[in-house]
């Protein structure tokens, strides 16, 4: 959080006592128990937020409620969910605190952030109702998607109240579709003429004939803000209904003319006040004594609230308030329109009384709109260590760009955070001219003679600072020799006193020296950027630097070195406290790979289920698609390659990227198992997509296509009997061999010398096949593979059986006929454990076209108890979506077998 939380913010508005009665538009809210979510949407004056206050007061005593008032400060994700965390807090005391600490940690993504919000929140056993109010101020796509993320997964007992101008960027139709929306619009909050009635009567003081009440209702059109423009205008009046009769409220114009009329007539002191404090968007009494220059702001505050000036308040102690948006609108304009000589000086004063009470997100505002540029800059470099260790690159972006681009050059901190920013958020355009300036004040000061002792230090990590950025552009743009050689520079440049610059340095080298399939100095680099990173205290993104030190161990076929990596990253992420959880679940994914190629599927099985049961926040978001990649692995090896090609799907599907290279893409890993299901056809239009070739330039980026390339060319032989693809996959996988032992890239030599051992025997060479083979299985058996032989099933056997003839590891050669054979032939699929009554009802229900909700109501149940026996059902059947659970019913008896499944979508 750039500055401490505003309380205020979190305060549930009290109602006035005068307050007209709204029991219909009470009982209309009452339903959100039975949604998920209730839009309150309506222009600015239509009492949304006062509605709810009634609401809340007149709910069931020790109901919790949560309440956010947001603006604009909100659009940065960070900040945002900081708040909405904080708001459930003040009703359920200790709700959400690890979600919390990894906000304040600045390691997680927002969807593990709210996972494990939600995994909170699902503990609970009774209503919570979230309001966030004010909810038209936010327009970052990121706080969008993850406020449909949160929505889409509610727990039924959560209820989410949204207040706004303007509909907001979720998905109300699925939601209206559901019976799951309750909305409230303008047409619902408008006063009835009874409303309007007592308000005009009770609340405003007014003696009104009948007629004129009806006359004022019906020109204002119920709307709330224009009606009590019209009674405060109305206020001393002789000639009522003469001012009614040319009154129109339905006319901005006008409300703006009635507000300025009730401006016009308030005594010169309280004008003065109410003119100052429009820059205002929350006002105190020292806030107000400090821009006013004058004491008894509190006292005045009191005062407009009494005679219900448009002030509203926003703690339960009336310590803070805020003007209404209309009216604020209107005082602001006029200020600007007889005074903008003052408004500099105003927005000063109030930078530098929040500069003082420790709020530099409004100091660094008040700064901007008061263009102080250079007061605006030496703020946000004072905010910006603090910024960075949390990861608030939007609200950074923010300010960095509203700064007047001079101050932004002139500061070379500031030019590096801007080009550091945008690489964060993955975007290039911009990053160039950051950094040249950073450049030119480094070549400036040097000119100079400014580099004293003193300044040496700051040039040399500004320098430093400079070729981290580059090495990271470099990367992005594919220019492997470009990020080596600025990341060495960082190396060069930066000694140990700066371990997080040269942690950054090493991985970007070792990024780019495994992109080019050179390893062990991809490894080394790897090694130095983790221990760089645990001396500067960021534990967290040594777990990803673990995933890329155990996969590069994977490629250089050093199994036991990448299990050790990922067991040491689980201790680490299980033992440093909640804002490091965020790895284990990829300890655990990257485990189960490394017992799946050793056959050990149970293991590897428990493995992906203890990373699934700890749920999306304890992985990385590349966690998700390597979560499916390996337990389709498992399905394949099982002889279940239809539930395999589902679980790839579903991982494409998923799939985030990141700046690891992606050896092993998911087209790939589906074109083989096409292959494996007798599927030339597709395999072969992959690659024609692909535009693959014998011929083509070698690369580690593309050897895993062109193995796929191989199988390929020798299943068209196959089939076809195609002496040509023959010859191809022949010279193909002598050229592949002789790249992967240049690497040192063992797992791939592997994989080449068992399709050359299978080649070879299709030619009619048994000796050179055997020999391929026996020295594959010479590399294989210290490490312990096996899937890379039996996966190849019965087209291997007949050579496995002559090399265990031969009597050379005998044991560990048997070991492999007996993996290989079964995943030949297919297993028959088995049921895990028997399906209890209840999980059969809804077995069934998942073979119709019911969601979940209405699956609970024709069990009678709640949602959440839908969704745990559907997880349960998964488990037991051995799959991970409704198609699949219904197919696999099927083949085991549960469900009787039907020409077409409604259920074709996922649970």
């Amino acid at each position: 959080m750039a500055g401490p939380l505003l309380q205020s913010k979190l305060h549930v508005p009290r109602g006035r006592r005068e307050l007209v009665p709204r029991p219909r538009l009470i009982e209309r809210l009452g339903k959100a128990g039975a949604s998920a979510l209730t839009l309150v949407a309506a222009p600015a004056g239509f009492g949304k937020t006062t509605v709810l206050a009634q609401w809340l007061a007149a709910a069931p005593a020790g109901r919790p409620v949560a309440w956010l008032s947001l603006d604009v400060r909100d659009n940065d994700p960070a900040v945002f969910w900081t708040y909405v965390v904080a708001a459930l807090q003040t009703a359920v005391d200790g709700i959400g605190s690890e979600a919390l600490s990894l906000l304040r940690s600045a390691q997680g993504t927002t969807e593990t952030v709210l996972a494990m919000l939600l995994n909170d929140l699902d503990e609970l056993r009774r209503d919570v109702v979230l309001v966030l109010d004010d909810y038209h101020v936010l327009d970052a796509r990121e706080v969008h998607d993850g406020m449909a993320f949160l929505v889409e997964h509610l727990p039924p007992h959560v209820h989410l109240v949204i207040a706004g101008r303007a509909d907001p960027a979720l998905p109300l139709a699925r939601l209206r579709g559901r019976g799951e929306l309750v909305e409230i619009r303008a047409r619902d909050l408008r006063f009835t003429p009874d409303e309007a009635a007592a308000y005009l009567g009770q609340a405003m003081g007014l003696t009104l004939t009948a007629r004129d009440v009806a006359a004022l209702d019906e020109r204002t059109e119920g709307w709330i803000a224009a009606l009590q423009l019209a009674a405060l205008s109305l206020r001393d009046r002789d000639d009522v209904a003469g001012f009614i009769a040319g009154f129109g409220g339905d006319d901005r114009y006008v409300v703006d003319y009635l507000a300025e009329e009730v401006l016009q007539r308030q005594p010169d002191d309280v004008r003065d006040f109410l003119l100052r404090t429009s820059v205002l968007s929350r006002l105190s009494g020292p806030l107000c004594d400090a821009v006013t220059g004058r004491a008894g702001g509190a006292a005045t505050l009191e005062a407009l609230e009494r005679a219900n000036l448009f002030l509203v308040p926003l703690d339960d102690r009336r310590r803070w308030y805020r003007y209404h948006h209309l009216f604020a609108d209107v005082l602001h304009a006029r200020l600007l329109g007889e005074r903008p000589g003052e408004v500099p000086g105003l927005h000063r004063r109030a930078s530098e009384w929040y500069e003082r009470n420790g709020d530099p997100a409004e100091a660094i505002r008040h700064a901007l709109a008061g263009d102080d540029g250079a007061r605006a800059a030496d703020l946000v470099e004072l905010a910006l260590p603090g910024l960075r260790r949390l990861r608030q690159e939007a609200t950074l972006r923010r300010w960095l760009e509203a700064l007047p681009d001079a101050e932004v050059r002139a500061r070379p901190e500031l030019s590096l955070t801007h080009a550091g920013t945008l690489l964060m958020l993955g975007e290039l355009d911009g990053v160039e001219g950051r950094l040249r300036d950073a450049e030119r004040w480094v070549d400036g000061a040097a000119a100079a003679g400014e580099a004293s002792a003193a300044d040496a230090p700051r040039i040399r990590n500004v320098r430093g600072q400079i070729a981290v950025y580059r090495a990271a552009q470099a990367r992005m743009r594919g220019d492997v020799a470009g990020a080596m050689s600025h990341a060495q520079r960082v190396l060069d440049l930066l000694g140990d006193d700066a371990p997080l610059e040269r942690g950054a340095a090493a991985g970007l080298l070792g990024l780019a020296h495994w992109a080019t399939g050179d390893l062990e100095p991809a490894h080394r680099s790897w090694a130095e950027a983790v221990a760089n990173l645990e001396r500067a205290g960021h534990h967290a993104d040594t777990l990803g630097c673990t995933i890329a030190l155990a996969d590069i161990s994977n490629a250089q076929g050093r199994l036991h070195e990448a299990l050790a990596s990922y067991e040491r990253g689980l201790r680490v992420a299980t033992t440093q406290g909640p804002s490091l959880l965020r790895g284990a679940a990829d300890m655990h994914v990257g485990m189960s790979g490394v017992l799946i190629e050793r056959n050990e599927l149970d293991a590897a099985r428990r493995h992906l289920r203890a990373g699934e049961e700890l749920g999306d926040q304890a992985g990385l978001p590349q966690n998700r698609h390597r979560w499916r990649v390996a337990m389709a692995r498992i399905r394949a090896a099982e002889g279940d390659l239809d539930a395999a090609l589902e679980l790839l799907d579903d991982a494409e599907r998923v799939y985030t990227a990141d700046m690891f290279p992606d050896v092993r893409p998911i087209p790939a890993l589906r074109a083989r198992l096409r292959l494996a299901r007798g599927e030339l056809g597709e395999a072969l239009a992959w690659v024609r997509a692909r535009a693959l070739s014998v011929d083509d330039d070698l690369s580690y980026l593309r050897e895993f296509e062109h193995l796929t390339l191989a199988r390929v060319l020798l299943a068209r032989y196959t089939t076809d009997g195609d002496e040509r693809s023959l010859g191809e996959a022949t010279v193909l996988l002598e050229r592949l061999l002789r790249a992967a032992e240049e690497g040192r890239r063992t797992g791939s030599v592997l994989e080449v010398l068992v399709l050359r051992a299978r080649v070879l025997q299709a030619r009619g060479d048994g000796a050179a096949a055997q020999a391929a083979l026996r020295r594959a299985i010479t590399l294989a058996e210290p490490e312990g593979y096996v899937r890379v032989f039996a996966d190849e099933g019965r087209p291997l056997v007949t050579v496995l059986r002559a090399v265990e003839k031969q009597g050379a590891s005998r044991a560990y050669v048997r070991r492999l006929l007996a993996a290989a054979v079964p995943s030949a032939g297919g297993a028959a699929p088995q049921l895990i454990a028997p399906l209890s009554d209840r999980e059969l009802d809804v077995l069934r229900l998942l073979r119709t076209d019911l969601s979940g909700p209405e699956i609970a109501r024709e069990l009678v149940v709640s949602l959440n108890t839908v969704r745990t026996h559907t997880k349960n059902v998964y488990a037991k059947l051995g799959v991970t979506s409704r198609r699949a659970a219904v197919r696999r019913a099927e083949e085991l008896g549960l469900l009787p077998r039907s020409a077409v499944r409604a259920a074709d979508r996922d649970h």
